[in-house]
């Protein structure tokens, strides 16, 4: 069998399981390999992910209680129309689900809400609210700041009338944080219409618009969240538009195709519908008040405003060539641009900015950030069985976008294999089916609060998932 004619033959590299468990919210992976088929052609695709993510509390929790599994299943969807509508000009559809979380807590940790005995602040930040007003009156009788006068001031501190009356309102409030568990669901969908010019059997260049949807809740829940015990967050379903760009290049003769597409960020601005259960506690002025937090920080808080959400650009790099006789080498190159992307929901951001200078951040904080850029990998062999029948093996890499990492995500990176198998009943087309076992890479958790710093709330380690795919393909 001639190689020109594997690329249609082995088509196995582009299963929709290459991004399943990828960094941050990374999950479809993008792929382009379904527009780059030669003629017209359709296909359609399905991914399942069984994730297993478990840990334990550690860094700043007091305990160290057990966390069961957090990760729920899902699955994401893919389909692909790509035709051929002139001798030097195509057009496609992509349809996939790029982004995307689904977690949820569960038994007895700093994740899930245990009334009655969770406070509004951890004790390390009212120590270190007591701590900065010892220091604070110390520096205002020009008093010389050493462990002894440190110490005097404390005990002056603790037995004021105002700070009693700030723990009276901090014990209180403790009973209006929320109930439940934290969890966190997000979706989006993607629509490129794409379009391509060929002007010789060689080159591909093609580019479009893309249009894109994303919605999702969020509910922190627990110990670890401190006053955000109790915040939801429900982000109705809102579209932006970006665009994507590539070139190809192939050797029909020897199997060769290689691809490099570039996707654009997508602008979301959205009224987020944001709820904290603590601003239903009829003192929470006091409490405020007593933290340092001013009036007009008050008033911010109770606002309502837009929050705008950028999902990031990325690159793919792919490339396919023929080795032996009915035999191709595959290999997938992917960036998300991780390090830039943030969400901070309006209401979140301000409360975020009154009580940020009690633990050092007079700025605020995100409710989800990373600090890397991930870097993903996929290798592989394809081999034509017989005339029906093809198979491949695959190893996959992901860096992870950073650890310590977002509670919401807790693992970083992965190293997975896999494996695939694709029957063919006609030349025209084919039923593609494929399996890969994730090793997940170990991570520290730690809250939006803690963000940017070395601290954490939870450790996830030795932890696993499992994907299963499947695909058709129809050539006409």
């Amino acid at each position: 069998m001639k190689l020109k004619h594997l690329s249609t033959a082995v088509l196995l590299a582009s299963l929709p399981l290459t991004g399943a468990f990828a960094a941050a919210l990374d999950r479809s992976g993008q792929s382009m390999s379904g527009f780059l088929q030669p003629g017209n052609y359709f296909e359609a695709g399905i991914s399942i992910l069984d994730p297993d993510v478990s840990g334990k509390e550690a860094g700043s929790s007091t305990t160290r209680r057990n966390i069961g599994d957090m990760a729920e299943d899902y699955y994401f969807p893919s389909a692909v129309l790509k035709l051929q509508v002139a001798d030097h000009f195509s057009f496609g559809l992509l349809y996939d689900q790029p982004f995307g979380a689904k977690a949820e807590y569960s038994g007895n940790n700093v994740f899930v809400s245990n009334p009655g005995t969770d406070s509004v602040l951890s004790a390390k930040a009212i120590d270190d609210i007591v701590t900065s007003r010892a220091e604070a009156a110390l520096k205002a009788q020009n008093i010389p700041i050493t462990d002894q006068t440190r110490a005097v001031a404390r005990a002056q501190v603790l037995a004021s009338p105002q700070f009693q009356q700030l723990a009276g309102a901090l014990t209180a409030a403790g009973g209006f944080l929320g109930r439940g568990a934290t969890q966190v669901e997000v979706d989006s969908q993607n629509l490129a219409f794409v379009f391509g010019f060929q002007p010789n059997q060689n080159w591909n260049f093609y580019a479009g618009p893309v249009y894109q949807t994303v919605k999702g809740n969020v509910k922190l829940r627990g110990q670890a969240y401190s006053l955000y015990n109790g915040y939801d967050a429900n982000i109705k379903e809102t579209s932006g538009v970006g665009w994507l760009a590539g070139v190809a290049y192939q050797i029909p003769d020897i199997a060769l195709k290689t691809s490099l597409t570039y996707r654009s960020e997508i602008d979301h601005d959205v009224n987020i519908d944001e709820n904290l259960s603590l601003l239903s506690f009829p003192a929470l002025t006091t409490v405020l008040s007593g933290l340092g937090v001013s009036g007009s920080q008050l008033a911010a808080i109770n606002s309502n405003g837009k929050t705008t959400i950028t999902t990031p650009q990325s690159v793919n790099l792919d490339f396919q060539t023929g080795i032996m006789a009915n035999t191709v080498a595959f290999a997938n190159v992917r960036w998300v641009n991780w390090k830039d992307f943030s969400i901070q929901p309006y209401k979140f951001g301000k409360v975020s900015e009154a009580v940020g200078p009690l633990i050092s951040r007079p700025n605020g904080f995100n409710l989800v950030e990373y600090s890397d850029d991930q870097w993903s990998a996929n290798v592989g062999v394809g081999r034509k069985l017989n005339e029906q029948w093809a198979g491949n093996v695959s190893v996959g890499w992901d860096s992870g976008a950073g650890n310590p990492v977002t509670t919401l995500g807790p693992t970083e990176g992965y190293w997975n294999v896999g494996l695939g198998v694709q029957y063919s009943p006609q030349p025209n087309y084919f039923i593609a089916g494929g399996v890969k076992y994730f090793w997940l890479g170990d991570a520290k958790a730690q809250t939006g609060a803690q963000a940017g710093s070395s601290d954490y709330v939870a450790e996830f380690s030795d932890n696993h998932a499992i994907a299963y795919g499947m695909k058709i393909g129809y050539k006409f």
